[in-house]
């Protein structure tokens, strides 16, 4: 498909399918991005980087600019790194993103959550078998996809357990991943080889 003014070509195609991404992810980018991608730890077991970090390749401004946002979500996030996965699982869930879900199912279960936990994000909140405050992230997070703010009794119930940091990193954590999930559900990124699809 070709810009009809620059007569440039673009760098997605239309999506099909499932199957067929409509950004097809570099495995081979220019050396400045190869050497980011290698000190960021972002390549998968095969040596080439991991899909979402292939597809952004494509626009290396964006990728190096939002990964400042993206370390703070993942390393410097004043919640435990369970509560940070169970927001961002929900936020899965919630945008329906199967990548995500699949590359954070890993690493939740690196973060105190077993398999069985992993999938009951999958399911209504009253059934989450987890402590109550566990609940109220989930809550949090359906809010914040449904209403894009938390509820009065939420933010309250929350506040019992979090103090102002935690409950701002609540709310970036889940519009983290609800835009991660964005671009991944348009770009069409297929989840990495030998990652279960759990959606």
């Amino acid at each position: 498909m070709s810009d009809p003014v620059s007569g440039v070509v673009a760098a997605y195609r239309p999506f099909m399918d499932d199957r067929q991404p409509r950004i097809a992810p570099l495995h081979d980018p220019s050396d400045e991005v190869a050497a980011f991608i290698d000190r960021a730890g972002l390549k998968g077991p095969d040596g080439t980087p991991i899909n979402i970090f292939g597809t952004l390749a494509h626009h290396p401004d964006l990728l190096r600019r939002w990964m400042v946002f993206a370390g703070h979500v993942m390393a410097k996030n004043s919640l435990s790194p369970r509560d940070r996965e169970i927001l961002i699982l929900r936020t899965g869930v919630r945008c329906n993103s199967k990548y995500e879900f699949a590359q954070h199912a890993e690493i939740a279960q690196a973060c105190d959550m077993s398999l069985n936990e992993v999938l009951a994000t999958r399911g209504e909140v009253i059934d989450w078998m987890g402590p109550e405050h566990e609940r109220d992230l989930l809550r949090a997070a359906d809010e914040l996809h449904d209403a894009h703010r938390i509820s009065d009794a939420t933010w309250m119930a929350l506040g019992a357990n979090y103090d102002t940091q935690q409950l701002m990193d609540i709310v970036f954590t889940c519009g983290q991943y609800t835009l991660v999930s964005m671009f991944l559900n348009t770009a069409g990124v297929e989840i990495d080889e030998g990652i279960p699809d759990l959606l």
